[in-house]
């Protein structure tokens, strides 16, 4: 009876996403959802991969393969988007296993595919994010989040005292990225299969960097140029779209055009009535009640409904209608700016900044101290295997406020970390 013991797998590669901050509960859904994308064998090979870059030859001695089997099997599973395939400066050829989300679930839907039943895939990808709450819930309730908003750059222009960095615009993000890649948007590809998408464009989900290239390598996206990036931004504005993208300053890898009728960032908030889903903008909108005239406008654009319409009373018994605000909800986006026809919604600056991790180790290690799960980050033998990936760790961690470097002292039971934070003049 033994063979009834082994694990599948896909179990082992659910257990292996789940050893990470990110995760994704183990739900009969789930299992469809992977039993949809790739074979039980591809799973298998997936669970042993490092979630950290990796080289040919790394994954050949983790596999057992010699080189050749081992490209020929890792640009199969890239060529079906399962794997990123990344051409380093030094020309070296590495592979990433992206996270379920933002990653293999959204290349999935991100272009129209006859090798497989994308409608069958968005129902079940519907039932696992829509329906059920818990992978939801573990991918945008937490304190470092993540994905953040950019500001609407057209709603900038209201701000008397301007002060927005680089990292904060994403025309900024676009121009300097080392390659650019539009394709569908996941969320509203996925809700048109349900009949429930919106009229917003489709094909605006833009993928920068590393990741834009392995997916224009494999036909996922579409290369496109800066200034046709910039025109698919405009148009993303006008349609009144919110810029999504990771939580990090460094190197995004994707900047999302999100509705709040199909996003599961947007529709998060809605549904759990917190703000604890995203990291917002630095701004806040400030409504000019004696411009305002209560037509609405603003109420309908916003894509979280952080705004409503009050009632006021005057003296003379004149019943007006004026804009009012929920601060603890609101992203920050601007897009209500220019909703308004009367000028009456103007940006201000937050009383305190929101804090944005410097790259996406840095976010990755907060989250994984904050989940418990730092000792699975650094002693996972087939990734961080390297003086500097670890380097890069320890660098996250001394950069961090010193509770959260007391968390990752302990959990890791480490005199050598203690000392190190002790010892930090950084």
């Amino acid at each position: 009876m033994a063979h009834r013991t082994l694990k599948s797998g896909y179990r082992q590669l659910s257990e292996r996403l789940n050893r990470f901050p990110q995760g994704a509960p183990p739900t009969e859904y789930f299992f469809q959802i992977l039993k949809v994308l790739m074979s039980e064998k591809e799973a298998a090979i997936l669970a042993r991969l490092p979630i950290k870059p990796f080289t040919l030859q790394t994954a050949g001695e983790i596999l057992r393969l010699n080189l050749q089997d081992t490209e020929k099997t890792l640009t199969e599973l890239a060529s079906r988007a399962l794997l990123l395939d990344i051409e380093e400066p030094n020309g070296e050829r590495t592979f990433v296993l992206p996270p379920p989300m933002a990653g293999f679930f959204e290349f999935s839907l991100m272009r129209l595919r006859g090798d497989l039943d994308q409608k069958l895939l968005a129902e079940l990808f519907y039932q696992y994010l829509n329906v059920e709450e818990d992978f939801v819930r573990e991918l945008f309730v937490r304190e470092t989040k993540l994905g953040r908003i950019f500001v609407n750059e057209p709603a900038l222009n209201t701000v008397n005292d301007l002060h927005i960095l680089d990292y904060e615009r994403s025309s900024e993000i676009i121009k300097k990225a080392s390659h650019i890649a539009v394709g569908l948007c996941y969320c509203r590809h996925k809700m048109s299969h349900m009949g429930k998408a919106c009229a917003a464009p489709l094909e605006i989900c833009m993928t920068l960097g590393g990741t834009a290239a392995s997916l224009i390598k494999y036909g996922y996206a579409r290369e496109v140029s800066v200034a046709e990036c910039m025109g698919l931004l405009e148009k993303a504005y006008d349609h009144n779209l919110v810029q999504i993208g990771e939580n990090e300053q460094e190197g995004l890898p994707f900047i999302c055009n999100c509705c709040g009728c199909c996003c599961e960032a947007l529709l998060a908030i809605k549904r759990f009535g917190t703000l604890n889903t995203i990291n917002t903008t630095n701004f806040l909108p400030k409504i000019e009640e004696a411009t305002c005239n209560g037509c609405g406008r603003c109420v309908l654009t916003c894509p979280v409904g952080a705004l409503s319409l009050s009632t006021q009373t005057e003296e003379n018994g004149t019943v007006l209608k004026k804009s009012k605000l929920d601060e603890t909800i609101c992203l920050g986006c601007g897009v209500c700016v220019k909703s308004c026809n009367r000028g009456a919604i103007k940006l201000k600056h937050r009383d305190r900044r929101v804090i944005t991790p410097v790259n996406s180790v840095h976010r990755i290690v907060r989250q994984s101290i904050e989940k418990g799960k730092l000792q699975d980050l650094i002693f996972d033998n087939r990734a961080m295997y390297s003086h500097r990936a670890m380097a890069a760790i320890l660098g996250a961690i001394l950069k961090m406020p010193p509770i959260k470097q007391i968390m990752a002292s302990e959990q890791m039971k480490s005199n050598y970390l203690l000392a190190l934070i002790k010892n930090y003049k950084g």
